[in-house]
């Protein structure tokens, strides 16, 4: 029997989160039949005995190839059947959520919905995104202005449902014709990104990306951690992405702009940027995982 849904979570040493989420699954799907499916990325905790010991949830287990690698084994492993909801283990879905993103899926063209995001203490959590663009590189966004920020700042853009350029991946829900047309996550991504440039994709072929407030869930955030290395990893993937998507001069006023507004972050005394700047500028220096020390602006 197809499922209605099929609830992919990526899990890596997220032991503390992932009966939580479970736990909220239930009331989420609203009635719902779906395969939920735990791919755990070589966890050293207790993850996997957690998600086993439940009958909830079923448990592939594979090596840590990066997050998307992770979401399309979870995918594959569902066969071909039913729309498709992707959560990170820190999220807390809201009773119906799953339903009513999977309700926004079935307006026209739409192939991606995201819900309304809370953090832990309840506060709007500002999830929506705006296309990248060179002036959106320059770290100007405490402006506000939509031109100079990538995040979509305003408290008013929360209030109904629309159509936006892209969401933060902690949840998406993704038709399954949307999948099928556009193809797995790109796993070179490792880590960042991955969300971006499936939104991209999808727009390009012609499906919208909606964002469904009535939908709701809480993130707790920050299970990835602050470290250099991940910092380092968004850092990058963003220019890499760009490079991907756009010409030498371009994506060289991507790159250039990317270090200025790093280093402007240096100068304010974020630790994180002054690895992020090393990496940017000394290729060697870039984490093994995302296979990009061939050349000064990474692809």
């Amino acid at each position: 029997m197809i499922p209605d849904v099929v609830v992919v979570i990526v899990t890596y040493n997220s032991a503390p989160m992932i009966e939580g989420l479970l736990d909220s699954l239930g009331p989420a799907l609203d009635g719902l039949s779906a395969d939920v499916v735990v791919v755990d990325n070589g966890s050293s905790d207790a993850t996997v005995q957690l998600a086993r010991a439940r009958a909830d949830c079923r448990v592939v287990e594979a090596q840590n190839d990066g997050y998307s690698a992770g979401i399309n084994r979870g995918v594959r492993s569902a066969g071909s059947g039913g729309d498709i909801v992707i959560l990170n283990p820190d999220v807390r879905m809201d009773p119906g959520s799953i339903r009513v993103l999977l309700r926004a899926l079935g307006e026209p063209a739409v192939g991606v919905s995201a819900p309304r995001v809370r953090s832990a203490d309840g506060g709007l959590h500002h999830s929506l995104r705006r296309d990248p663009t060179l002036l959106r590189a320059l770290g100007l966004s405490r402006l506000r202005r939509p031109v100079f920020s990538e995040h979509v700042q305003e408290d008013s853009a929360y209030q109904a449902a629309h159509d936006v350029d892209w969401a933060l991946g902690a949840v998406l829900a993704v038709s399954r014709r949307c999948w099928d047309a556009v193809g797995p996550w790109d796993e070179s991504f490792f880590l960042y990104s991955e969300e971006t440039d499936f939104c991209l994709r999808a727009r390009e072929l012609g499906f919208r990306v909606r964002y469904e407030p009535a939908a709701g869930a809480v993130h707790i955030g920050a299970q990835s951690g602050q470290s250099d290395t991940i910092h380092t990893m968004q850092i990058l993937n963003r220019v890499r992405l760009y490079r991907r998507r756009n010409g030498v001069l371009p994506s060289s006023g991507y790159f250039v702009a990317t270090v200025l507004s790093e280093l402007s972050w240096v100068a304010r005394g974020h630790r994180q940027s002054r690895a992020a700047v090393a990496a940017l500028l000394r290729p060697h220096r870039r984490p093994a995982q995302l296979m990009c020390a061939d050349s000064l602006i990474p692809r």
